[in-house]
């Protein structure tokens, strides 16, 4: 999948070795609201497009496959399939996290409540922890590895048209599969901000700061409800460190989305780049067609 400012891109491999491609016009939401531009505003909006683009991508993936097989995938179970891994994202990645950090602090030999920095300190560490694991754990799956071989095939198509290359396969295959700019990145971006933020907010509202089962669930409620300005923060610091890859400050920032990577975008075969390359260029077409019309 491929997006820029006004087109959005999906290139998929057909089970027959065609390759069948969806291009359309795409408006950002800053781009129909301008204040939406703005610092701090344009972070979560941006997360948001990037979740719903991505299940775009997903469906319509898993849709072509299985119009191969003569089969067709419901709204019924695809709305079933992803209110399931919300479910399980909350439950695995932001209850039980919090939970054991509150646990801890028995080992620790006093009691840990959102009040202590140490609290959120340790709930981030369990979460990389948590996260590394299931991304390891789900790339033994050979096609969810093969998911991972196309995010590095589209990071080396993006690398050869921003080096102002020939898109082609040679050119491509030549650069990395890690991009700064890469979701990868954010998210780990998004944890350092979150333990900063959780550190500051909660100590000012002490009934968040209670212990009990359903204390709990109200503090992980309210983390989920703060992800909006965690976003906005963390996505300026990835765009910051995107544009100033060279400066050694960024490189700390985004070395560890970067290290990450390693794990998410792996090295695809040159058929996994042809693909990345369609979709990139039908994007650009489409951007020049706009430019051309304005």
């Amino acid at each position: 999948m491929m997006r820029s400012p006004q087109a959005l891109a999906i290139a998929v491999r057909l089970p027959d070795g065609s390759v069948v491609l969806k291009d359309e016009p795409f408006t950002s939401l800053t781009a129909r609201y301008p204040v939406l531009k703005k610092p701090l505003l344009r972070g979560p909006v941006i997360l948001i497009e990037a979740l719903v683009t991505g299940v775009q991508a997903l469906t319509f993936s898993a849709q072509a496959a299985l119009e191969e097989e003569e089969t067709q995938l419901g709204w019924g179970s695809l709305a079933l399939t992803l209110g399931g891994a919300f479910v399980l994202a909350f439950l695995v990645f932001g209850f039980l996290p919090h939970y054991l950090s509150g646990l801890s602090g028995r080992l620790l030999g006093h009691p840990l409540t959102t009040a202590d920095f140490s609290f959120h300190l340790i709930d981030g560490l369990i979460k990389l922890l948590f996260i590394l694991l299931y991304i390891w754990g789900i790339s033994l799956f050979q096609e969810i590895r093969r998911v991972f071989q196309y995010h590095g095939a589209e990071h080396k198509s993006i690398c050869a048209y921003e080096a102002r290359q020939p898109l082609d396969v040679e050119h491509a295959r030549q650069h990395c599969t890690c991009h700064p700019r890469c979701g990868t990145s954010f998210i780990l971006v998004v944890l350092l901000v979150s333990i900063l933020i959780f550190t500051i907010f909660f100590p000012f509202v002490p009934a968040l700061t209670r212990t009990g089962f359903l204390n709990n669930i109200m503090q992980v409620l309210v983390k989920v409800a703060l992800m909006f300005p965690i976003a906005a923060v963390a996505y300026e610091i990835i765009r910051w460190g995107g544009k100033h890859q060279d400066s050694f400050l960024a490189r700390i920032l985004l070395w560890p989305g970067l290290f990450t990577q390693r794990l998410t975008a792996l090295e695809p075969d040159d058929s996994m780049i042809e693909v990345a390359l369609e979709a990139l260029k039908a994007v650009l077409a489409r951007e020049a067609q706009a430019s051309t019309a304005e």
